[in-house]
């Protein structure tokens, strides 16, 4: 077996600053000696401050966490602060070792030279850490970099799928001042999100926009990867080979906006996600891939505030409800919103019209949704050929869903899949109350009540995880200090 490590050193250089745009170069020293580079960029739609500099140095790091497994060390041509070191390292180590787990041994794609695959008989919690080291140029106290937030400002982490779209739609009829903000990247993502930035760049004065080619860094890392097919660009999948650490950059390239706009409120549109028990695989713990979205990921976030944009909070508003839940809220309660969404990173124009590919897991997830909820695919622009083909897809994809929501939304479609009898899962369609997984606490004071009464409306009861099971309770069991 060849082993994974690729690189001496991966560096990044001190980010410039030239108007509204800021690039920082990427230095790869590979094992035999051999440079390769590439220039990260973001551009603003107004001009940058040179006080955003930290933000920035913090956002241009992100992307290179998803390589801590194949480079010796990350030497920083710049100075961080206590706690912009201890956020890069504990990320570091999360997410090398979701990569690990997620991207190496239980891969779905074959992207993976198979010389470089790991003997899984052997395999030991240590290969999880990250070879490389952070290396600052070098270290300083955490200073403020905020005076002050509005916390009835939200600003949400927007892409056209159905959980920004739905929490947009909530904070706006919570009377918050809401924010769309999104992130526009060089590669075809954009397509999913256009259909949605358009409609907020007419409608909502709020609405902003940064660019980034980060997809192309990620293609550019692929290419230098030793381990990575050659052919890489021309394998169809509905994952990544190897990135997982996706949010973290957003979150960072978009700070420069709160701060400037004095936005208290940082929403990621994260849904249930029922990870009951903290999965393990190998004697290694990880995420499935999802730590981004995790409750966790806003409680190291939240500490990192604290430190640095003191009564900045980052929260989910939908964390306790299930895709499929999501799904109806946004259709019956804000169609007009609903049909700007394209949950598909394959779509394509037909005339001018953003069409949702209609076959990939995310599409067909968003079909049975749909089919659950009893409501037309068409607002969504889904083609007639692909809702006629729909079943017959279904019955072999691979749907990315947990089982228990995949299952009642099978039952509630009447569905009926090959040797298999879906049966009602009523906890699907609750609001879920559990500290780690969707803590009813982690939302603020000041939208919590109101917003949970929203979510009654279309929802069918609480519950909470007794005996690592859901079982239904009231809504003062969720909000008791038992939960």
């Amino acid at each position: 077996m060849k082993d994974l490590l690729s690189f001496t050193s991966i560096s990044l250089s001190e980010p410039l600053i030239k108007n509204h745009s800021t690039q920082a170069t990427v230095q790869l020293t590979h094992l035999d000696g051999k440079e390769t580079s590439f220039s990260l960029q973001l551009s603003y739609e107004t001009s940058l401050h040179e006080t955003y500099l930290p933000l920035l140095r913090l956002a241009f790091c992100m992307p290179l966490l998803n390589y801590g497994l194949f480079s010796e060390k990350f030497e920083l041509e710049f100075p961080l602060s206590t706690s912009d070191i201890h956020l890069l390292n504990h990320l570091n180590r999360v997410f090398s070792r979701d990569i690990y787990i997620n991207k190496i041994l239980r891969r779905r794609t074959n992207y993976i030279l198979s010389e470089y695959l790991p003997d899984e008989t052997s395999i030991k919690p240590d290969d999880s850490l990250p070879c490389a080291h952070i290396i600052p140029k070098n270290k300083r106290k955490d200073t403020s970099l905020s005076a002050s937030t509005d916390m009835n400002k939200c600003g949400i982490l927007s892409s056209g799928g159905k959980e920004s779209l739905l929490s947009y739609g909530l904070l706006k009829e919570l009377d918050a001042s809401v924010y769309p903000l999104y992130v526009n990247e060089s590669g075809g993502h954009w397509r999913t999100a256009r259909t949605a930035y358009v409609y907020h760049k007419a409608n909502d004065e709020h609405t902003m926009r940064v660019w980034t080619n980060v997809d192309r860094f990620y293609n550019f890392m692929l290419d230098n990867l030793p381990f990575i097919r050659k052919d890489h660009r021309e394998i169809q999948a509905d994952t990544y080979p190897i990135r997982l650490c996706i949010f973290p950059f957003y979150i960072f390239a978009l700070l420069p906006l709160f701060i400037n706009h004095h936005i208290g409120n940082l929403l990621i549109g994260s849904e249930f996600d029922d990870q009951r028990d903290r999965p393990v695989y190998k004697g290694i713990p990880h995420y499935y891939g999802v730590y981004d979205q995790h409750q966790d990921f806003d409680d190291v976030m939240n500490q990192w505030y604290t430190k640095r944009i003191p009564s900045m909070v980052q929260w989910s508003a939908l964390r306790s409800i299930s895709g499929l839940i999501v799904q109806r809220i946004l259709v019956k309660r804000y169609p007009h919103l609903a049909q700007l969404q394209r949950s598909c990173h394959s779509c394509h124009s037909i005339n001018d019209s953003i069409i949702p590919c209609g076959h990939c897991s995310k599409c067909l997830g968003v079909m049975l949704f749909l089919a659950a909820n009893k409501l037309d695919p068409k607002m969504m622009n889904f083609q007639e050929k692909d809702i006629a083909c729909f079943t017959k897809r279904l019955k072999t994809a691979k749907l990315r869903l947990d089982e228990d929501e995949k299952n009642h939304s099978l039952y509630l479609s009447d569905i009926h899949m090959d040797n298999q009898n879906p049966q009602a899962t009523q906890h699907v369609e609750m609001i879920h109350g559990e500290r780690v997984l969707c803590n009813p606490y982690k939302i603020p004071e000041r939208f919590r009540s109101s917003l949970y009464q929203l979510l009654e409306k279309d929802t069918i009861g609480y519950c909470i995880l007794q005996d690592n099971t859901w079982v239904s309770t009231t809504k003062e069991a969720v909000f008791s200090d038992e939960v």
